[in-house]
């Protein structure tokens, strides 16, 4: 079978030089046996390529189902996989078969497989090599026949040097590497998408067919496509269902296209400080440590304000005073308060009157819930960065994925 074959077969648009690369190596690929790791940005097709490899193998009367790594919880994914034993942990009322022995003699396709935890990689490893895993709760080895085909859209590379990717599970699936072209890399065959989308959404909506004039097939084809065919087919929905004008101009396009605030890969996660990704339990760690920290400052303030003859004579120092106010609240923009005092602003925005509390106050006992010190991390990290998630993560040092769970379980608006 020949690329334009394949082409027609499964659907594929595109004469792009990188698109028939891409075909050919599946092609190629196809009838042996070995692993393949497909790359790619989200939206690009990774699956398609999953099923041609498959269709075009030895295989193809076999099993078929692709796994979405990413979407599985840490603490299930092992018995997604592998399977369990009745009471191997709460929840398990039965046995239950993985993915493995149900697709044995298939293939498999592992969706997202950079996701994966460390644990999980070492377990695939074994199945890649030898064919043999353990299902969660035995100590019986079952042997399975599975064909292999991974696909990720991060640079996996990368994620072994950062340590979070086995090297020798990357090689072991690294074996044929399989790089699906980007839209933007592919701009000749934007418009023939763009035609053969609206094509279908006119005809499945029953709307009139629609046309781009020059200026707008030049925008179309520019556009960086961050979320790729994914993204143009969806606009071209969009514009089949809900645009009145049939003769699309450039303004008209524009509508349809967000605005680029950055022109790469939106789906992807970027690293570009490099910081580790944290679980749960790290971030409970970076609350005790951070505690610890604010403790040994407050200590050696107290020292110095003991060194300096007294809480009086010391709070009159304006510099320790400044640290204290600093320490309390690293992101307050207003100067610190004078010692003791406290200024009322009225309506007029003029302040009136400084009343002493030098002899009036009053101690409040700091909450010590972790829960609570979790919670103002995020709630600071959200203000600071005005609501952007990505940004508060990487100040909290966590992956985003965790900060939007955090916020869900602390109901945090």
């Amino acid at each position: 079978m020949d690329i334009q074959d394949i082409k027609n077969r499964f659907g594929i648009i595109g004469n792009s030089p990188l698109l028939n690369r891409a075909i050919d190596v599946a092609r190629q690929v196809a009838p042996t046996d070995i692993s393949v790791l497909i790359t790619g940005e989200s939206g690009s097709g990774k699956e398609v390529f999953s099923h041609i490899i498959h269709t075009l193998s030895a295989r193809k009367h076999g099993p078929f189902i692709a796994v979405n790594c990413g979407a599985i919880p840490d603490g299930t994914i092992d018995s997604e996989l592998f399977g369990h034993e009745k009471g191997s942990f709460t929840g398990a009322h039965e046995a239950r078969k993985g993915y493995f022995e149900v697709v044995n003699g298939g293939t498999i396709f592992l969706d997202e497989v950079a996701e994966l935890p460390l644990g999980t990689q070492a377990r695939l490893l074994r199945v890649l090599e030898s064919g043999e895993y353990l299902r969660v709760g035995s100590s019986k080895v079952q042997k399975t026949d599975v064909r292999v085909i991974a696909a990720t859209n991060v640079d996996v590379y990368d994620a072994v040097k950062n340590g979070k990717f086995r090297e020798d599970l990357y090689y072991r699936l690294n074996t044929v590497p399989l790089k699906i072209p980007p839209l933007r890399e592919r701009k000749e065959d934007v418009h023939l998408l763009f035609r053969k989308f609206i094509a279908d959404f006119t005809n499945k909506y029953r709307s009139p067919s629609v046309q781009l004039d020059a200026d707008a097939q030049h925008v179309l084809m520019n556009y960086s496509w961050p979320g790729n065919v994914r993204q143009l087919k969806n606009i071209a929905e969009q514009i089949a269902v809900l645009e009145k004008e049939r003769n699309l101009s450039a303004h008209h396009l524009q509508a349809y296209i967000p605005q680029e605030t950055n022109p790469g890969n939106l789906p992807m996660r970027i690293n570009q400080d490099k910081k580790e990704d944290f679980s749960e339990r790290d971030i409970l760690y970076k609350v005790l440590f951070d505690m610890k920290r604010d403790m040994l400052e407050l200590k050696k303030l107290v020292a110095e304000i003991i060194k300096s003859g007294g809480s009086t004579a010391a709070l009159s120092n304006p510099n320790l005073v400044q640290q204290l106010y600093q320490d309390a609240d690293p992101y307050a923009d207003d100067p610190a308060p004078q010692p003791n005092t406290l200024t009322i602003h009225h309506p007029d925005h003029s302040p009136k009157t400084d009343y002493d509390f030098s002899h009036h106050a009053e101690e409040v006992e700091e909450s010590l819930s972790l829960i609570d010190k979790e919670s103002d991390l995020i709630k600071k990290a959200l203000k600071k960065h005005k609501g952007k998630r990505k940004l508060a993560a990487q100040e909290l040092g966590i992956s985003e994925r965790t900060l939007y769970r955090k916020i869900k379980e602390l109901n945090l608006s």
